[in-house]
């Protein structure tokens, strides 16, 4: 930052304060000419909604690479190995004792490994209790998890078949039996994410925090130019001319992701697009505001990108969307709902993958305009307190 003149009666000099369309202009003008404000607020964010998803695009996990110790080696147990190795969720490979598959699951060879124990059938034909071990590696919850559904499916289907031959055997029709097999069958539909794939449960709401984080630094980045340039100052319009200006920006690129992004990649998307387009006009300028109050609080263009490049992973986290919020400690329970990504991720999803009314998700819209009265506000009282007047050099 220059330094300050030491003439007792100097002060700053400010340009004039403009009005609301000459700052919205204004402010649009400098953002074009500004080549890292434009690749922060539009090339980024366009970019992330090609390239982030692209990891995700296979969306469910299959033929994870799966070990099997078989040591009763029976008609019961060489079964369940068939039924295993043709499950499309598992990739399986054979070992003779558990110390190689263990050995295998350390070197990452394997994700997981069923042991069938000797004697399994034995026991199943005298009706003793049997059962098979399934070890996984805790590391990759979702590996694991497939590694427990894919061996749940084949041991399952091995079991129910069991037990109809035994009805059979002790007399039963066939159909009959094989309806009692599973007397209460369980039908699992899922509503808003009908492939289950990790893709399209983290990208709709990852898309959101980078919408916040885009927007938050290119505008602390662009206030911080201009508190450089003694730019900074004008009245109460030029700050929602501002305000609008950087909303409009990011409100086209939320367009984007609702109506382009989430296209391409096929995910849940357009249920109820009025709410969604609602929910931007309302996220955009509080996101827009509080990056303003950054920018002035920061006062140097390098410093709101050095402090905000490292809070997007906290904030995503404290959101209630990964980890659920009442699990949260007390005082980030209270401290999230100052970040417009707690209420607007899940107002988002719930509107554009769910399909929920406005009325519905009305918590989130109150949240949101309260985030933005506040943050304005106080950008408000930093304003009047970083004013020339109070400047003045003594």
């Amino acid at each position: 930052m220059p330094p300050l003149s030491t003439d007792h009666n100097a002060k700053v000099t400010q340009p004039p304060a403009q009005g609301f369309f000459a700052s919205f202009f204004q402010t649009l003008t400098d953002v074009f000419k500004d080549k890292g404000i434009v690749l922060m607020l539009i090339i980024a964010p366009i970019i992330y909604g090609f390239f982030y998803p692209w990891p995700y695009s296979s969306e469910v996990v299959n033929h994870v690479p799966v070990g099997i110790v078989d040591k009763d080696n029976s008609d019961l147990s060489r079964t369940i190995v068939r039924y295993a190795s043709a499950s499309p969720q598992l990739d399986t490979r054979r070992f003779l004792d558990e110390q190689s598959a263990k050995e295998a699951i350390w070197a990452d060879e394997i994700a997981g490994y069923m042991v069938i124990p000797s004697g399994l059938e034995q026991n199943v034909l005298s009706g003793k209790a049997a059962s098979v071990s399934v070890l996984g590696n805790g590391g990759y919850f979702l590996l694991n998890k497939n590694v427990q559904m894919g061996f749940l499916k084949a041991v399952s289907t091995v079991s129910a078949g069991v037990k109809i031959k035994k009805s059979v055997a002790q007399g039963a029709y066939a159909p009959t039996a094989a309806q009692n097999a599973q007397a209460v069958p369980l039908q699992i539909v899922p509503l808003y994410n009908q492939t289950e794939g990790y893709g399209a449960y983290v990208v709709p709401a990852v898309s959101i925090i980078i919408l916040q984080q885009t927007l938050l630094m290119a505008t602390a980045m662009l206030i911080g130019t201009w508190y450089e340039q003694r730019r900074h100052q004008t009245s109460i319009s030029g700050w929602l001319g501002r305000i609008t200006a950087l909303s409009t920006l990011s409100f086209l690129i939320g367009c984007f992701y609702y109506g382009w992004a989430f296209e391409l990649h096929h995910y849940p998307r357009g249920q109820n697009m009025l709410g969604s387009l609602l929910f931007l006009l309302l996220f955009c300028p509080a996101v827009a505001t509080l990056g303003c109050l950054l920018g002035l609080w920061f006062r140097q263009r390098e410093r709101s990108m050095q402090i905000l490049i490292f809070s997007s992973l906290p904030m995503f986290f404290v959101s209630g969307y990964p980890w659920p919020a009442d699990q949260l400690p007390t005082f980030l329970q209270i401290v999230r709902w100052f970040i417009p990504t707690t209420p607007a991720i899940n107002t988002s999803v719930q509107l554009n993958q769910m399909g929920a009314s406005i009325s519905q998700v009305a918590t989130g819209f109150y949240a949101l305009a309260a985030l933005w009265a506040l943050y304005f506000a106080l950008l408000m009282w930093l304003r009047w307190y970083n004013a020339p007047k109070r400047r003045q050099v003594s």
